[in-house]
């Protein structure tokens, strides 16, 4: 049996290896012929060029990861693919589907096959053995969707208690060494670059993050052998240079972070590393930023999201102004680099929260600023809230990212929301001290290439 594993394409300069793809390959490789492919990568930005592809390959199943944003390129190319071979099997998974997994079901039907919700690791080896044997039993299969008699059918997910006894990413076929430079669209210190995974869930109550509706409330660990492992690996095998550890909460149990860190500085490797997924602000400490610092941290991504209080609490964040400005001096202290995350547009904001937000990303001792319209999240307590009230019926779920402001609250114009968007981005980054810093971290004309999509994608074309 033949699989193919695809990340569908999106308006994206965040072009990384997709580690969750990488760890449904390792499930199934030992049952199948199994192969992966980046559409944002390798530029492939419409179905029917991805259905050229999948013509040659002849997979017996077509795997599609699924993110909200995703929606409409996944429906089509299942729509494709079952009017060239009907008897290709296709199978999505991933956040939109974990989030609304009946909803999500019905829009790709008839087309879709099956679905999963939460993590797939467990349930999609099964579905492939079932597959070989000629007859599939879905209610035997841990977060299976399915259709039945035109009803949605849906099994409870599985979740891996021991994270270790998935194996590592199927590396040979994600090949973070041949990604460009500059994964997440910005700075980098090192190159080759590799994203890592160390933890998996959140036990936080952020109204805009549906994190939890994938990997659970419960943190759940690598054992640090594992961790350091991985690492050696990459680093000798595929020359990996900088580490990117995009968890969700890698530092919530700071005992953990610390001992990982300790067992980093003891393999001796010339890395760097950075947490472009953002940490919490309340779980840092004095020692644990030294040993970030020893370790080869150079950057700390931090989810700020406001400048105020009201809209702090709103969200659900747990932080404030002052806690903020105490954590960020903290880091400062410490010599590590900080970049700070802000949602501008959130529901019930108005246009002084959002002159606030700007003013404390300027005031901040941050190196760089991003500055997202708020996305309404299938889901989330925002999302439920909004849809409960009707205020999702301005949304454009077409454009449906972080830089076209596809949800607009109801104190402001989108085309205000937008101004405000460019407003922040110039004043944080052409303050000369902000500007001349960025510029001397340029490493190649590649790298240069690069920011200059992501300021046309967020400046020019949003």
């Amino acid at each position: 049996m033949k699989v193919l594993l695809v990340k569908p394409y999106n308006l994206s300069d965040h072009i990384q290896p997709p580690l969750g793809l990488g760890y449904l390959a390792t499930a199934i490789r030992d049952k199948c012929n199994v192969a992966l492919l980046d559409c944002i990568k390798e530029r492939i930005t419409k179905p029917e060029a991805l259905l050229t592809i999948i013509k040659k390959y002849k997979p017996d199943v077509l795997g599609m990861q699924c993110y909200t944003f995703h929606v409409n390129f996944v429906k089509e190319t299942f729509r494709l693919v079952k009017g060239f071979n009907k008897d290709i099997i296709c199978v999505s998974g991933g956040p939109h589907l974990s989030a609304v997994p009946h909803e999500a079901m019905q829009q790709f039907y008839p087309f879709i096959d099956f679905g999963f919700q939460g993590e797939s690791e467990i349930g999609l080896p099964l579905l492939i053995n079932e597959l070989i044997k000629g007859k599939v039993t879905p209610g035997n299969i841990p977060g299976l969707l399915w259709m039945e008699d035109g009803i949605v059918r849906a099994n409870s997910p599985a979740l891996a208690d021991n994270l270790d006894t998935l194996g590592f990413p199927a590396w040979d076929l994600l090949r973070p060494d041949t990604y460009p430079e500059s994964q997440h669209g910005a700075f980098y210190r090192k190159f080759p670059i590799a994203p890592i995974i160390v933890t998996r869930g959140c036990p936080y109550h952020c109204t805009f993050c549906a994190a939890n509706k994938i990997a659970g409330r419960k943190l759940r660990k690598h054992s640090i052998a594992y961790v350091l492992e991985q690492m050696q690996l990459l680093y000798h095998t595929y020359g990996i240079r900088e580490f990117h550890i995009i968890d969700d909460n890698f530092t919530f149990d700071v005992t953990y972070a610390k001992s990982l860190l300790n067992g980093m500085m003891k393999l001796n490797l010339d890395i760097s590393w950075a947490t472009p997924n953002g940490i919490r602000l309340d779980r840092i400490d004095d020692e644990l930023l030294g040993l970030m610092k020893q370790s080869g941290l150079y950057l700390i991504s931090l989810g700020i999201e406001s400048g105020s209080d009201r809209i702090l609490k709103i969200m659900r964040k747990g932080t404030t102004v002052a806690g903020i400005r105490k954590s960020v001096k903290m880091i400062n202290k410490s010599g590590i680099d900080v970049a700070g995350f802000f949602i501008l547009g959130f529901p019930g904001e108005t246009k002084d929260d959002i002159e606030k937000t700007i003013s404390l990303a300027c005031e901040l001792d941050l190196v760089r600023a991003n500055f997202f319209t708020y996305l309404p999240f299938p889901a989330t307590d925002s999302f439920n809230e909004l849809k409960a009230n009707g205020g999702l019926d301005n949304v454009d779920w077409d454009n449906f990212y972080f830089m076209s402001a596809p949800y607009v609250p109801a104190t402001m114009t989108r085309k205000e929301l937008k101004r405000f968007q460019r407003k922040a981005f110039f004043r944080f980054f052409f303050r000369p001290k902000i500007f001349i810093k960025n510029i001397l971290q340029i490493k190649s004309f590649q790298h240069l290439k690069y920011l200059f999509l992501r300021l046309y994608h967020w400046i020019i074309k949003s």
